[in-house]
């Protein structure tokens, strides 16, 4: 039995030793009204998984840019982080565009064609805020067209686009690109200096989440 403990305390002293250097480095640079600001704290829609939330809009070139490290972040993220987009509305302009997004959404689309869109407006200069040319570019990308229009205008929509405008509100959000951390970190390519920073700072605001979890 002594034996056993022995064993037992050496195992844990092995792991606590070999934990210290990892848990040393995990060191937050980010900082508060810097790189990223607190906002009113908002509920999660993933549970035990800490949520970070991709507020964006089509037709912003910075989130267009935004879109290969993201992406890359996104196959990269840890196993206790989901990742959701909520379109951002700061103006009666800028629906449209959420209303495509949620047309996809609601067509099981978003993954396969979200980055489409932004190519769409980006590199092929579409007017996405044309209920006409979304139906071709639907077409062309292979969405049956009444499949499309039937989701484009449907109550379902209507109601996430009216949500979208609320969320963006109740997250404080300014500008796009802003990445939101389990309801409470905001940065932006304002706050974060740069694109390429954003993605360190997400990665930071995670670890503080994180550990404002475990300390609840």
């Amino acid at each position: 039995m002594a034996r056993v403990a022995l064993q037992a305390g050496l195992a844990l002293l092995a792991f606590v030793c070999a934990a210290a250097p990892a848990m040393a480095q995990e060191t937050v640079r980010s900082r508060q009204n810097l790189e990223y600001r607190l906002i009113l704290e908002q509920p999660v829609e993933t549970g035990r998984f800490i949520e970070v939330i991709d507020f964006f809009w089509y037709g912003c070139p910075y989130c267009d840019q935004l879109q290969p490290a993201l992406e890359a972040w996104r196959k990269r993220k840890p196993a206790d982080v989901a990742l959701r987009r909520v379109p951002a509305i700061l103006n009666d302009s800028w629906k449209p565009h959420a209303r495509i997004y949620y047309t996809l959404e609601s067509l099981n689309e978003a993954e396969r064609l979200h980055l489409q869109v932004y190519h769409g407006y980006h590199v092929e200069k579409l007017h996405l805020s044309k209920p006409e040319v979304m139906v071709e570019w639907a077409v062309r990308h292979g969405i049956e067209r009444q499949r499309w229009l039937d989701a484009y205008y449907s109550p379902e929509v209507d109601e996430k686009v009216g949500r979208a405008r609320s969320l963006t509100r109740l997250y404080s959000v300014g500008g796009t690109p802003s990445l939101v951390v389990d309801g409470r970190y905001l940065t932006s390519g304002a706050l974060a200096q740069s694109l390429e920073e954003m993605i360190t700072v997400l990665d930071d605001l995670i670890l503080l989440a994180r550990r404002s979890r475990a300390a609840r």
